[in-house]
């Protein structure tokens, strides 16, 4: 399979990494998350090239991730909001957060803590089902063919 070719793929994974799945494209959503709007300071903050940033962002607004929103008209200016689709990354991007924080924070601990604002505690990423509530690992799940699947795409692939 070829890079530009993931979001022709049968799978959900492969055409969310054809819009996220470049290490720029995380680290300008990280900041986006971070609150961060405007192009300088993702610039600033990401210590990227201007051409590689105005790529990415445009990238994000093409895919509905990000949207750009004027904030100044004379001269106009433009900041970047994330829109209902690239909310919808946060869970994505927390588990990456906290997995690297788990993995590779180093002996003084995670540079940035989470709190929720509801309870007032710090908090790690975990992931629920649905239906019960119940945490969830690897283990806990057995894949199926869902109505999306192409017929015979993951036969012999899929087994308890």
């Amino acid at each position: 399979m070829k890079w530009q070719d993931l979001d022709r793929e049968n799978c959900s994974l492969a055409r969310a990494m054809a819009v996220v799945g470049d290490r720029w494209t995380l680290l300008v959503l990280r900041e986006a998350f971070l609150r961060v709007r405007r192009f300088d300071e993702f610039r600033q903050n990401l210590g990227i090239a201007r051409r590689v940033l105005t790529e990415r962002l445009q990238h994000l607004v093409d895919h509905g991730v990000l949207e750009k929103v004027a904030y100044s008209q004379t001269p106009l200016r433009h900041e970047y909001r994330l829109t209902e689709k690239g909310l919808g990354l946060y869970p994505v991007i927390i588990s990456l957060v906290h997995w690297g924080d788990e993995h590779y924070a180093g002996k003084k601990g995670p540079p940035l803590l989470h709190r929720h604002k509801t309870c007032g505690h710090d908090f790690r990423s975990v992931l629920t089902c649905s239906e019960c509530g119940e945490e969830v690992s690897p283990r806990d799940v057995a894949p199926h063919p869902g109505p999306g699947a192409r017929k015979g795409a993951w036969d012999g692939r899929l087994t308890d």
